[in-house]
């Protein structure tokens, strides 16, 4: 009987640290070329349609998709307007912003998240008027205010407004000294991480992973983290010097190898790992599939998006 009861506990602890807490619907997945699938994944909690944003390559090719795909419920007027909360934008790049900023006269007021270097480019080189106008509370003139500036600090966690969530940025190297970021999203006592852009530190000549590295070990150690989504833009058979500040399949395992030796192995074991900002040249982005999934010594999960494909998460 006792061993039975003690069966019975294992059985729900591991249903309770199963329990889904993120939401991910992809809006677009590719990292350059097609204009209509480019990176934007909506985060939210189960059973609760109010999303952040982790960058805006697309949205509205995206909102349509995930409602064909009922992963998203409402029109594409009012999940634009209603349910997305705030954008966080990893880089300035415009396969990650060119969405914000073509939906912006539609939209509604809400926040933008990023690092700093990141807001001076939207409010001097987007958010002007000779590119479109200043849909923002702060830059050129005239502002329209749609848009609130958040500043992301390293390391320091702000909350979400008008959402459960609460949002840590991160400095990425994205061809040293550009500066790309990742967000570190928590729900209560649970966290997701995502990364925009970035390089291995080895070619990046930099330590920013590494820091990344630091502080997500821990979180993983206690379970709090259990999913990263993280790009690998390119096949192995790319050469170093042509990777623009990007990852390879091999690349990412090197990262993993050192995030391996702050947590153990068996922590990384089931890790999800979204694997994003495939470049969708030729057979670029099976060849990448083909390629994680060969050489998988970590037994992390690998995850692939589809676009308007909802995933759920622990």
């Amino acid at each position: 009987m006792k061993k039975t009861a003690l069966s019975l506990l294992a059985i729900f602890v591991n249903i309770v640290c199963q329990a889904q807490n993120f939401d991910v619907i992809p809006l677009g997945i590719y990292g350059g070329e097609q204009e209509d699938n480019l990176s934007a994944y909506l985060v939210g909690a189960p059973k609760d349609n109010t999303f952040i944003c982790l960058d805006a390559g697309t949205i509205n090719t995206g909102i349509r998709k995930a409602i064909q795909l009922k992963s998203l419920e409402g029109t594409e007027e009012t999940i634009l307007k209603d349910q997305i909360k705030g954008y966080f934008i990893s880089h300035g790049h415009l396969d990650h912003v060119s969405g914000l900023i073509i939906n912006s006269p539609a939209d509604s007021k809400k926040d933008i998240f990023a690092i700093e270097p990141v807001l001076q480019i939207l409010q001097n080189h987007y958010f002007i008027t000779d590119t479109w106008i200043n849909f923002a509370d702060q830059g050129q003139k005239p502002m329209l205010g749609k848009y609130h500036y958040n500043e992301l600090n390293e390391g320091k966690e702000i909350p979400a407004p008008n959402t459960s969530f609460f949002l840590t940025g991160y400095e990425l190297s994205h061809v040293n000294p550009y500066k790309s970021s990742a967000v570190l999203v928590r729900k209560d006592d649970h966290y997701l991480l995502y990364l925009g852009d970035t390089g291995a530190d080895r070619i990046e000549k930099s330590d920013r992973l590494n820091t990344l590295w630091d502080r997500i070990a821990p979180l993983i150690k206690k379970g709090q983290l259990n999913t990263i989504l993280i790009e690998v833009s390119f096949p192995n058979s790319q050469p170093e010097n042509l990777l623009f500040g990007h990852l390879t399949p091999n690349l990412l395992l090197e990262e993993l190898e050192k995030l391996k030796e702050k947590t153990g192995k068996s922590n990384l074991e089931n890790l999800n790992i979204v694997v994003t900002h495939r470049k969708p040249t030729k057979d670029n982005p099976e060849m990448i599939k083909r390629e994680l999934l060969k050489n998988n010594p970590l037994k992390v999960r690998y995850i692939f998006p589809e676009q308007g494909k909802k995933i759920s998460l622990p």
